[in-house]
């Protein structure tokens, strides 16, 4: 069986450590013990624990003296101490240097138990949040909101207002556009910067599964909730939660949510305690959720909550004066991805990227700039038209190659569509970024009539 963690004990009491062993070894930590100060450096050394029961009065010296040299080293090591002969000043000392708490002898096994897998629990997420923090910052780092159109400069500039604010910012736009960094851009300038960025995508959580997602479950909640599990807004506390595709949230949902956007308050599923959370919530969408609304898809109630400041992600057919800076970007980025040297684009190259309407938006550009990178005559310094026109989709107006489905004299109308239906599908696929269900959604499809038709096309 999995351990839950990794615990040392540090007592002189041979019954202590015997009886405390025994009872975390039932609740499945892995137990050290040691009965002095140079046996616990020693484990402290050599085992890595995640968390320690500290005795103070020790035969070589004092418990709270290894927690002071401990923290002088910089070491976060979760510590509870323990005490036969407690004292208030002890008990002082050891909360200022950082114990987690404080407990006299004899201890109750229950609240001991309870101590730990709070702090354990508490451990993780802080380990888990910085994990967050650092991928938000290096998503940040490599796609930051690039542009000098006067579309991304109005969108940078309501960014910097909003983002000091405590409002909620519903961010609408086509796919590809670039939402989720509009998020965290207003995160990162925000006053809760240094706290959780925590985001879910509605649509690709199973309907079942998201409220679990959102708020967390309880041991035995349901079949296969063998532990708790953590939710989303609790994760978010005091920080961020940015839910992404919030029209695709189910309907029954959408009034928990609201409930907790109202009260701040949630319960885990399978659980009966009020859990308080302060989080702000950035959502977006590529519906329009007021048609939503009069088709009784989602709540008014709720959209007025998530509504409070609207921002708008503009499509690259809107900004194409944007093209060139970003195409040269995503080059660089691709070819550092794909360790190769990045080249230059021609003026005519250029001009062949910008005649296309992109209706991926700019993630169609920055996957077409990949393709370019791998595809493209090796060893390239600059690239010109004839470079890379055979690689950028042709969509009437701009682009390159010839039209997919043309006519051919050696080919039968029923060909010459199929071959047509492919092209078209293969483009939609890519400008959606191969999910399914947003390509069937864009082509009026229903997904499982868009699935018989893939396969029917020889496409997986």
């Amino acid at each position: 069986m999995t351990s839950r963690g990794k615990i040392l004990i540090l007592d002189d009491e041979p019954n202590i450590l015997v009886s405390l062993s025994r009872a975390l070894e039932l609740e499945d930590y892995t137990v050290i013990t040691a009965k002095n100060l140079a046996e616990a450096r020693v484990a402290l050394e050599k085992s890595g624990p995640d968390l320690a029961l500290f005795d103070v009065k020790l035969p070589d010296g004092d418990g709270l003296e290894l927690m002071e040299a401990l923290k002088k080293a910089g070491d976060l090591l979760p510590i509870i101490v323990m005490s036969g002969h407690g004292s208030i000043d002890d008990a002082v000392r050891a909360i200022q240097l950082g114990a987690v708490d404080y407990l006299e002898k004899p201890i109750g096994q229950d609240r001991l138990l309870l101590t730990i897998a709070n702090t354990l629990e508490l451990s993780r997420l802080k380990t888990e949040n910085e994990a967050l923090r650092e991928e938000a910052r290096e998503a940040l780092g490599e796609s930051e909101i690039l542009g000098r159109s006067k579309a991304i400069g109005e969108l940078k500039e309501q960014i910097d207002r909003v983002a000091k604010s405590e409002g909620r910012v519903l961010i609408t736009g086509e796919n590809g556009t670039g939402k989720e960094l509009i998020a965290h851009a207003i995160h990162a300038a925000s006053l809760r910067s240094a706290k959780p960025f925590v985001s879910l995508n509605c649509a690709a959580v199973p309907a079942e599964l998201i409220e679990s997602e959102l708020f967390g479950h309880e041991k035995g909640a349901f079949t296969g909730a063998v532990g708790r599990k953590i939710g989303k807004f609790e994760r978010a506390h005091q920080g961020t939660l940015f839910l992404d595709e919030v029209g695709d949230m189910p309907a029954n949902m959408q009034a928990k949510l609201l409930r907790v956007l109202q009260t701040g308050e949630l319960e885990r599923v399978g659980g009966n305690d009020t859990i308080k959370v302060d989080v702000r919530v950035l959502a977006a969408t590529n519906k329009d959720l007021e048609e939503e609304i009069r088709e009784g898809r989602f709540r008014e109630d709720l959209y007025y909550r998530l509504n409070v400041v609207p921002l708008v992600s503009p499509a690259l057919r809107d900004r194409k004066e944007d093209i060139p800076l970003l195409a040269e970007s995503f080059l660089v980025e691709a070819a550092r991805r794909n360790h190769c040297r990045a080249p230059k684009l021609g003026p005519r190259a250029l001009a062949l990227l910008a005649a296309h309407d992109y209706p991926g938006n700019v993630r169609e550009l920055r996957n077409l700039m990949e393709r370019i990178v791998i595809l493209a005559p090796p060893n390239a310094e600059v690239l010109d038209e004839g470079d890379i026109r055979h690689l950028v989709p042709h969509r009437g107006g701009g682009g390159g190659g010839a039209k997919a489905g043309a006519y051919r004299a050696d080919a039968k109308l029923s060909d010459l569509v199929l071959e047509a239906e492919r092209a078209i599908v293969l483009e939609a696929l890519e400008a959606h970024d191969n999910v399914v269900a947003d390509t069937a959604r864009a082509l009026g499809v229903e997904r499982s009539n868009f699935h018989k038709k893939l396969k029917a096309l020889g496409l997986r």
